[in-house]
């Protein structure tokens, strides 16, 4: 029985935490090898769970220490069908790995969750194809097939949410959310932004989230923008419209580059960690709304602790 699923939490109780740039820790920082991009894999030795506990133990710990809650993603991002053949895996591979990822958040949860930091356990589902790239493009209907399979694994486990990440074009959002719905368990869209602040597909952000809740009667619990630096689109969030209320997540890179550019860079861009604190800090009196706040590329734990020290204050004198 899944805790949260008929009333998150993180639409009606203040803000909440979550992780940083989990595969700028593990490749830049760590040195592991990650084949595809598949953190999932980690799972499967007690090493490298001890590595992702360490990991988000220390994410946890900013959420406690502020008395904020905090949201689990799982590392399911490339645990659909077409990314698990690349990786060797069958259909009952990805049934256990997505399994072992929800399994492992619980553990997570039941030993730290606080009347102070409630623990909200998502479930990742990442794009079928390249996530900045909006290349072999399904329609909605095709979205929804395709992912309903990872979707309803994830729907009959303990997941409060599903969290779709790096969606760059809006017909694939759609058929998440109808996936979702479908299984009836709540969904989250995050779209990823070019430096023009507009999808990879062209589509601007406020055509793409209206264009998904009319297509799914407003089926998202709400949006998100994740992998993209805010100078890329703060100034589409100053746009007026009802669209804006629907953003209550952000979880940008802290590098400005543009992503053919994070795509082919054999460096780290860790930008400025209190730059981009003040970054949020400005973005949060655009976005009143906003509840989740966390990180992607090129962060780590020094930027969140930044971003979070920045939206509370900005919460404070509000």
């Amino acid at each position: 029985m899944s805790k949260y699923r008929n009333r998150l939490p993180q639409l009606t109780s203040g803000l909440f935490l979550t992780d940083g740039g989990l595969l700028t820790t593990l490749i830049f920082h760590e040195g592991i090898e990650l084949p595809h991009l598949a953190c999932f894999q980690l799972l499967e030795s007690e090493t490298g769970r001890a590595r992702i506990r360490a990991y988000a133990e220390r994410y946890i710990a900013l959420a406690k220490q502020a008395g904020i809650g905090f949201v689990l993603e799982g590392l399911t991002w490339r645990a659909n069908p077409d990314w698990a053949e690349k990786l060797g895996y069958s259909r009952n591979d990805l049934i256990a790995v997505n399994r072992r990822s929800v399994d492992f958040m619980l553990e997570l949860r039941r030993a730290h969750e606080s009347a102070q930091t409630p623990m909200v356990i998502s479930g990742l589902v990442g794009p079928r194809g390249d996530g900045y790239k909006a290349d072999g493009r399904m329609s909605a209907k095709e979205a929804q097939d395709y992912h309903a399979f990872q979707i309803g694994i994830l729907a009959d486990t303990e997941a409060d949410m599903i969290s779709a990440f790096t969606m760059n074009y809006v017909e694939e959002a759609i058929g998440i959310v109808r996936a979702a719905k479908a299984a009836e368990i709540p969904s989250v869209i995050s779209f990823t932004l070019e430096t023009d602040g507009r999808l990879p597909s062209g589509q601007s952000l406020r055509d793409a989230i209206e264009q998904c809740d009319r297509e799914s009667r407003g089926g998202p619990a709400y949006y998100m923008i994740n992998c993209a630096h805010p100078a890329h689109f703060e100034a589409e969030l100053r746009k007026d419209g009802a669209w804006v209320s629907r953003l209550r997540g952000l979880r940008a890179n802290s590098s400005k580059r543009s992503h053919a550019e994070l795509d082919t860079s054999p460096d780290l861009d860790i930008g400025n960690p209190v730059e981009l604190g003040q970054d949020y800090r400005r973005l949060r009196r655009l976005l009143p709304h906003l509840a989740v706040i966390g990180g992607c590329c090129g962060t780590d734990h020094r930027h969140v602790e930044q971003i979070c020290s920045a939206c509370l204050e900005t919460a404070a004198a509000a």
